[in-house]
């Protein structure tokens, strides 16, 4: 799936009163929320040219706990949360997840093989000051077109089939954005799995530079490329400062 995306900006839209503490930030309450209801509307649908299947995103309980279903039958959409937070005060990233199964055709090098049962999508502010002369260009005229922010770089936290966990790779469509491998294969499907990442340093392995502010934060389960079926399962999401 071609995961470069065109943000409109919102200051904190996803952070509700009383979720923003000292030293945690609540981007993803869904266990708050009821099962059957509208998704927030601080999480907008992110939808992509020439692409008209949509990945269905919809709350149900599981385990006890509201969480996002998203079921995508060769299809791709996913669910984004604008924001603008220094990544340096809340480095570290947590949520909850699980995977029905992976996809057969996923491949993390081929452009055909590019879709997940499931990933964590963080959006990065474009710095001119690392980008070349090109690069300043086409951001320029991209957003000029768009009337939008575009990123300048992004992570995917991934479920991958077969890649190695800790496997840091471009995305095949865009190299501004890169691949984290967290998950791979299928002996963990149908098991909700606690992450934790620290974006700084993950920012810092992938990009050999430290990072902007992030700009948004994404949630995606897709299926176009492949042509095949799965469902993923979204927890809690949240931004924390490094534990002591």
């Amino acid at each position: 799936m071609r995961f470069i995306l065109i943000l409109t900006m919102a200051f904190f839209l996803c952070i509700p009163p009383g979720s923003a503490l000292s030293d945690q930030l609540v981007i993803g309450g869904f266990s708050q929320l009821t099962p059957g209801d509208n998704l927030p509307d601080a999480w907008e649908p992110m939808v992509f040219d020439n692409i008209d299947r949509h990945t269905v995103y919809t709350l149900i309980k599981d385990d006890g706990e509201t969480v996002i279903k998203a079921h995508s039958r060769n299809a791709a959409s996913g669910m984004i949360c604008t924001l603008r937070i220094d990544p340096h005060a809340y480095p570290v990233i947590k949520w909850r997840w699980k995977i029905d199964h992976v996809l057969e055709k996923t491949d993390v090098t081929s452009k055909k093989g590019d879709d997940y049962a499931a990933r964590i999508y963080v959006a990065f502010a474009f710095d001119p000051d690392t980008a070349g002369w090109w690069e300043r260009t086409r951001h320029k005229s991209a957003a000029l077109l768009s009337q939008k922010e575009v990123p300048g770089t992004a992570i995917n936290y991934i479920w991958a089939r077969r890649a190695s966990v800790g496997t840091i790779l471009p995305n095949p469509y865009v190299s501004e954005s890169m691949m984290v491998v967290v998950q791979s294969g299928n002996e963990k499907a149908g098991q909700w799995i606690s992450q934790e990442r620290n974006i700084v340093e993950d920012y810092k392995k992938a990009f050999g530079r430290t990072p902007p502010e992030i700009i948004g934060i994404g949630i995606m389960t897709d299926t176009d490329d492949t042509g095949e079926e799965t469902t993923g399962y979204y927890g809690p999401v949240t931004l924390t400062g490094l534990s002591d």
